[in-house]
């Protein structure tokens, strides 16, 4: 076995190699990491807690697994261990702090002079480490897909527009919207450097409160959370799905800031009418000031955002790779970006210009193309494109006349084309009761036999679905 990577030179190139390609956010993230060992190709990782191991895995471990994989000239596999105590972290914290802060410790000192003026900034430092400082609003590509989001989120920040409570931005995985969060973050304490900021997950948030209960400080959690808090950003709200307590507590805090105007920004993977074990009266909350979706980018803003992400990483790179680029990846831009650091990553290494033919070649070994899978959001988008709708007025209660079969002809063609089950859409609309979608399909089924306009309305929309699958 060897030993930990400060003292191992296969390690030290590694580790310096992407060092280099960013510093600054290398030594921010990588305080909290600690290399236990190297052994039979097995790689032991230490992360402080699961939001800096997840950071880590997702924008630091392809480069430096491909950089150490280079240099041992073997296949290299990661085993996480999560623990608050590192003995020997990569690098050292650059901040004093009275004690090592966690995700849910992301909050910026009160106007109000604190007791101990290193502990303000500990915490001050806290809220930093946990920031990208490159995930600014400057540095995010907005295009069709995420103007609202990003104009909402701008607004929630301060920068201009009508400000709504709470922000809830919904979108699938690695769109962007952890990027807005921290963009929010960032714009507020620009302007206000001793602004009381709150950043955490709903596991965090759920965790904390465990520990409060446990040991009996609830006073305090709550005094954090709703009278010691002038914005709150809330990820993936989703994980509270079915956590009765942590829901009621968060019903409170919820309206203690909102009743106060603090600002409250929530994210999730999906909207709120489609979140599962979730009280009725969060989600009423939650869509009374604004959802803002992100979809999926189009190719024009897929190719902005790989240059974009060049640009800030220093990547030369041609047009035509860019294009290749946002080709190959649809879907989702965590793994574009990844795409084309790896494709850096490679460059340097093998001294060979990111070129088409370099681009394509490597492209097709580690990402082949495979055939996009329609999704019941796929086909709730373009049935809202098609009808002029709001993706929540597809879900909403409203029964509108024009509502109403627009949303029976999206439940018929996901039923139609994906062979979902009845309560599956059921609860994909919604939370809609089964036998509601079975109505919804037998009558588009009846209308489409005998109603030449609807049929022609769902001759358009299935051309539509099939050239997106294209």
């Amino acid at each position: 076995m060897q030993s930990p990577t400060n003292s191992s030179p296969p390690w030290h190139e590694a580790l310096e190699r992407t060092r280099a390609r960013s510093p600054a956010s290398f030594e921010q993230w990588f305080c909290s990491v600690q290399i236990d060992s190297l052994s039979d190709g097995v790689l032991a990782l230490t992360a402080r807690d699961e939001f800096v191991r997840d950071w880590v895995k997702t924008h630091f471990l392809p480069d430096l697994l491909s950089q150490l994989e280079s240099v041992t000239g073997g296949e290299v596999k990661v085993e996480w261990r999560v623990s608050n105590d590192l003995v020997s972290p990569v690098c050292e914290p650059k901040a004093p702090r009275e004690r090592r802060a966690t995700p849910a410790d992301r909050v910026v000192p009160s106007e109000r002079p604190a007791p101990k003026s290193d502990r303000s900034l500990a915490e001050r430092a806290g809220l930093a480490a946990s920031l990208n400082p490159k995930h600014t609003f400057a540095n995010f590509v907005v295009g069709p897909s995420n103007e609202l989001a990003y104009a909402a989120a701008l607004a929630s920040a301060g920068g201009g527009g009508p400000r709504y409570n709470p922000l809830f931005i919904a979108g699938g995985t690695g769109l962007g919207k952890t990027h807005l969060m921290h963009a929010i973050a960032h714009k507020v304490l620009e302007k206000s450097p001793r602004a009381r900021v709150i950043y955490t997950s709903a596991e965090h948030f759920t965790n904390e409160f465990i520990e409060s209960l446990q040991h009996k400080k609830m006073d305090e959690f709550r005094a954090r959370y709703r009278t010691e808090c002038d914005l709150l950003l809330l990820d993936d709200i989703q994980f509270l799905a079915g956590r009765e307590q942590t829901q009621e507590e968060f019903f409170h805090t919820f309206n203690a800031l909102r009743d106060a105007d603090k600002p409250i920004v929530v994210t999730s993977d999906k909207y709120p009418q489609q979140l599962q074990r979730m009280p009725e009266r969060l989600v009423s909350r939650f869509t009374s000031g604004l959802v803002a979706d992100i979809q999926v980018p189009q190719l024009e803003t897929r190719v902005a955002i790989v240059r974009k992400k060049a640009e800030l990483e220093g990547i030369p790179l041609d047009d035509a790779v860019a294009v290749l680029l946002a080709q190959t990846v649809k879907s989702n831009v965590r793994e574009l970006e990844g795409a084309l650091i790896r494709l850096a990553a490679k460059s340097s290494l093998t001294g060979r210009p990111i070129d088409v033919s370099f681009a394509e070649a490597e492209l097709a070994r580690v990402a082949p193309r495979r055939p996009d899978v329609m999704s019941v959001e796929d086909i709730q988008r373009i049935v809202c494109s098609h009808f002029r709708l709001t993706n929540a007025d597809l879900l909403s209660k409203d029964r509108h006349k024009s509502v109403a079969f627009a949303r029976q002809v999206a439940m018929y063609l996901c039923r139609q084309r994906l062979k979902c089950s009845f309560p599956e859409l059921g609860r994909a609309f919604g939370n809609r009761d089964h036998t509601t979608v079975m109505s919804a399909v037998r009558r588009v089924e009846e209308l489409r036999a005998k109603d030449p306009q609807v049929n022609a309305h769902l001759e358009a929309i299935e051309q539509r679905l099939a050239s997106s699958e294209d």
